[in-house]
């Protein structure tokens, strides 16, 4: 038997049977309509933004990073509790405009922008933080082609990176942004080449557990912001502190001390710079706004044994959830949170491996974990599945039709 993760604590049982938003996996299953499915509870999304109000600097933003789930219902819910929307692509772009988000509050960010992406963003008044000297070059000639003034910041890829992170976004040779040895002589030259300069996004790393680092890396991050404004000789009008807040997935992780954050940070902005005295932060988070808040379910197709090992075999796979089979950035495979849906209070039984419908050893959702004996016809829920499920998973693999998506959060919306 191997350990798991622990089940996000706001989640509840009635009579046995797990409940989302007060309603049992079933339940939203007749809603949507069939298995395999996501479905995301608003009302955990909304305690965690509070929650960060509460801990962090009152002038300080937050932004939520699309790329984490980019669904449309939960960009249009979200949107009213953020202070801006950071895209990654133009598609995202369009959602986020679509929900009703301005384009002012919008920063699109990511290497290899094509031209009718840049155009797409400089036309509808996005701000794009640029990547490298080439895309600036290529951002200000579509704005003169435009007649159109664009809003530009400079992403700086810092000498250093958060301790111990999941996934390095800073340090050393990076695909993402300009190298801050470069970044101050790249903004001298949009500015003088009369473009609107929005001012800095500096991304160090992401999935970082530890508190005292990312106060760490915001320190250093400040610190950066007001070393290029000095060279610059202009205050930014925003600096983006980037992210990194993780979340507990497997066994022996703890929850990250946001309000230890929050406090750090405080004292961090109370001795920045003077050119900094006027410009805006915020911090922008994904993962951590609504990992926690998601659970994917999957019917069992069929149990098996072999060997004298028992597999569930569901409907769904990692085709739907690459990131809990281990195939998405993990260094050594370890166990999301899994539960047999209408068995949540029982004792566990025997120990199983939930594997999905892929012809792939890959595919593996749970590795000998010790449940309540299920058969097939029951749900497997997987938890800390709100972030990198369904858009970052190879949902055409095998043609096998993708997920459906549902928001638990009256009017209900659901989408396939």
């Amino acid at each position: 038997m191997k350990p798991m993760g622990s089940i996000p604590a706001d989640f509840a049982m009635r009579e046995g049977a797990l409940l989302i938003a007060g309603r049992t996996a079933e339940d939203w299953i007749a809603e949507a309509g069939d298995t395999p499915l996501f479905v995301y509870d608003m009302a955990m999304v909304r305690a965690c933004i509070a929650r960060l109000r509460a801990a962090l600097p009152e002038a300080m933003g937050i932004h939520y990073a699309v790329k984490a789930n980019p669904f449309p219902p939960l960009i249009a819910a979200i949107r009213p509790y953020v202070d801006g929307m950071d895209v990654a692509s133009a598609g995202e772009m369009r959602r986020v405009l679509d929900a009703g988000m301005a384009a002012a509050d919008i920063s699109f960010a990511g290497p290899g922008k094509r031209d009718r992406e840049l155009e797409a963003a400089i036309a509808a008044g996005v701000t794009i933080n640029l990547e490298s000297e080439a895309e600036a070059t290529r951002a200000l000639a579509i704005g003169d082609r435009l007649g159109i003034r664009p809003r530009l910041a400079v992403r700086v890829n810092p000498d250093f990176e958060i301790r111990g992170s999941g996934m390095r976004m800073g340090g050393g040779a990076r695909p993402f942004g300009v190298d801050a040895v470069r970044a101050a002589p790249l903004i001298r030259a949009i500015v003088s080449a009369g473009a609107e300069w929005r001012g800095l996004h500096i991304f160090a790393g992401s999935q970082a557990l530890d508190a005292a680092a990312i106060a760490e890396t915001q320190a250093a991050t400040v610190a950066l912001a007001g070393e290029l404004s000095d060279a610059v000789g202009a205050a930014p009008p925003l600096v983006n502190l980037g992210g990194g807040f993780g979340i507990a997935y497997f066994p022996g992780e703890q929850p990250l001390d946001v309000e230890a954050i929050g406090s750090a940070l405080a004292g961090t902005l109370a001795g920045r710079v003077p050119i900094l005295a006027e410009s805006a932060f915020a911090i922008e988070l994904g993962r951590w706004l609504v990992g926690e808040a998601g659970v994917y379910l999957t019917r069992i197709v069929d149990r098996k044994e072999s060997h004298g090992e028992t597999f569930l075999v569901t409907d769904g796979g990692l085709h739907h959830q690459l990131a809990a089979s281990g195939n998405f950035g993990t260094v050594v495979r370890r166990n999301y949170p899994v539960a047999v849906a209408h068995r949540m209070g029982d004792e566990p039984e025997e120990t199983v491996s939930v594997v999905g419908c892929l012809c792939t050893p890959l595919d593996l959702l749970a590795n000998k974990v010790s449940l309540p004996r299920a058969e097939a016809g029951d749900v497997i829920a997987l938890f800390m599945a709100g972030a990198y499920g369904a858009s970052a998973s190879p949902q055409a693999f095998l043609g096998h039709p993708p997920a459906l998506e549902i928001l638990a959060d009256p009017p209900f919306s659901s989408q396939s």
